[in-house]
């Protein structure tokens, strides 16, 4: 299916709807008051909403005959579809935490193969689609060739419902800290999967995530020379059960190896 879509039009109009997402949510940076809790510590905004909905309307503006499945309003599942996720960090922004993203990708037949990762606070777009490589703000990108004792891993600590998982998390996340220089914890999974692309980032795990929240990121690390699986090593699995891990390869091999505790 892939093989008749004009992916770099298609990159561009990604690109686009998250930058018109990106001005929503720079525009109320600092000001949000209307804020609904969709479960513990599961936040989403009036401008959550907006921000989809804009990024909806330039999608479907420009290629009116793809769906759009949207973290807040959901949508039509297709086998070509776009995923977003219109304020990835919601928590932070609240907070006042510039560390938020808009997140545009499209996914076809269980892959994503055009990918938009929109800093709003920072100036930063990340992009990249399949066998394009892997650009930030139209600069190419790579995964890091820091040794593991110098490497920085980034990760996402449980939280809402994945809380049920922390006795599964803590040990590989103390694995992780002791062998790694260090571990970071930015709360925003698509920026850490596109740092983690940048080389500013030498990893990243987490669980449980949505598919809006990683699709974009990992064709960035893919598309950067890195790997991306689930915790069991599955190459396709990720997007589902959002259990992901995100490396160059042999930082990626150490994680995989730390998750089994080998």
């Amino acid at each position: 299916m892939s093989d008749s879509l004009d992916l770099d039009h298609l990159l561009d109009v990604a690109i686009d709807a998250a930058h018109a997402g990106g001005r929503v949510v720079f525009d109320a940076f600092g000001t949000q008051r209307e804020v609904i809790e969709k479960g513990p510590g599961d936040w989403v905004s009036a401008t959550d909403m907006a921000s989809e909905r804009t990024v909806r309307e330039a999608l479907l503006a420009a290629v009116p005959d793809i769906p759009v499945v949207g973290e807040e309003e959901g949508g039509e599942r297709a086998s070509v579809a776009w995923l977003v996720d219109p304020l990835d960090g919601t928590a932070n922004f609240l907070h006042g935490f510039a560390v938020v993203s808009v997140s545009v990708a499209l996914v076809a037949d269980g892959a994503p193969v055009v990918g938009a990762v929109h800093a709003p606070m920072l100036g930063d777009t990340y992009a990249a689609r399949t066998g394009g490589g892997a650009t930030r703000n139209g600069a190419r990108i790579s995964v890091s060739t820091r040794p593991e004792t110098e490497a920085i891993c980034a990760t996402g600590f449980p939280f809402r419902k994945k809380r049920e998982r922390l006795d599964e998390y803590f040990p590989v996340f103390e694995r992780a800290l002791r062998a790694f220089e260090d571990l970071r914890r930015a709360g925003a999974a698509s920026l850490d999967l596109a740092w983690t692309a940048a080389g500013v980032f030498d990893g990243y795990f987490e669980q449980a995530l949505g598919p809006w929240d990683v699709a974009a990121g990992a064709l960035l690390v893919r598309e950067a020379g890195g790997v991306v699986t689930d915790w069991a090593g599955d190459g396709t699995a990720w997007l589902t059960s959002g259990d992901v891990v995100a490396a160059p390869p042999a930082i990626h091999e150490q994680l995989l190896a730390l998750v089994h505790d080998q």
